[in-house]
């Protein structure tokens, strides 16, 4: 069985030796790279399954290396910042990072991290009893993982796309910012609300969907979000 591969972006070789010996010691495969220049190389080169990237470095900052990352490819990112700070989070969130880790973390909720981003970049399962949801112009299709706008696939994040399948497998019904936490990114996320609102911005954006004048993604305000289902008048 192939194992796991992750790339490590930091500057400080202290870091990057210490996620080394423990990510090896439990049946990662690790390579390194100490600076945002170097990282954009590697990902190229090694294709990695996750990538941990640090915000501070010389020559490319992790925010930079992220949005080129996502310019074409959706391999996992965590970020790591010496910094706290709710506008940081946000960034990282903003510019396609899956998750946010502040500088010092212990090694075991490195590991969880790890383990949950790696558990939602995976292909979600089919819905039960349906293989698309069809609105307008939209197609989500669950069994092919795959969502249209106007016959064009869309670029959507393994976040994204989990987001929009569990709101269209559940269309015509309110579904809680807890709900949606919980089951996109795990039990672990519950109340972590700014990572939710962003990317349910991003997916609007691609959906090009006016939360003002929704045609998908419809916001009860302190309840919940829903797709809004073809014969569900009232939700218009």
């Amino acid at each position: 069985m192939k194992k796991p591969r992750i790339l490590i972006v930091d500057d400080d070789p202290g870091i990057r030796k210490f996620i080394r010996s423990n990510l090896e010691a439990r049946e990662y495969e690790v390579i390194l790279a100490a600076d945002g220049d170097e990282g954009l190389k590697m990902v190229e080169a090694e294709m990695p399954d996750l990538i941990l990237l640090d915000i501070m470095m010389p020559k490319v900052n992790g925010f930079e290396v992220c949005r080129r990352l996502r310019e074409w490819t959706e391999i996992p990112i965590i970020m790591l910042s010496a910094r706290e700070g709710e506008m940081d989070k946000v960034k990282c969130l903003d510019c396609g990072a899956d998750d946010y880790l502040t500088k010092p973390f212990s090694l075991r909720e490195l590991l969880s991290r790890i383990k949950a981003v790696m558990r939602r970049s995976q292909p979600g399962g089919t819905a039960a009893g349906q293989s698309k949801f069809v609105k307008d112009d939209l197609v989500v299709d669950f069994g092919g993982n795959t969502v249209t706008l106007q016959g064009q696939p869309l670029n959507l994040t393994a976040i994204e796309n989990k987001i929009i399948c569990y709101l269209a497998a559940n269309a015509g019904r309110i579904i809680t910012p807890n709900q949606l936490l919980q089951h996109v990114w795990g039990e672990e996320y519950v109340g972590d609300y700014s990572v939710l609102q962003v990317n349910i911005c991003r997916l609007r954006n691609k959906l090009q969907d006016d939360p003002k004048d929704p045609r998908f993604i419809k916001t009860k305000p302190g309840i919940g979000y829903m797709v809004i289902a073809n014969n569900d008048k009232s939700s218009e």
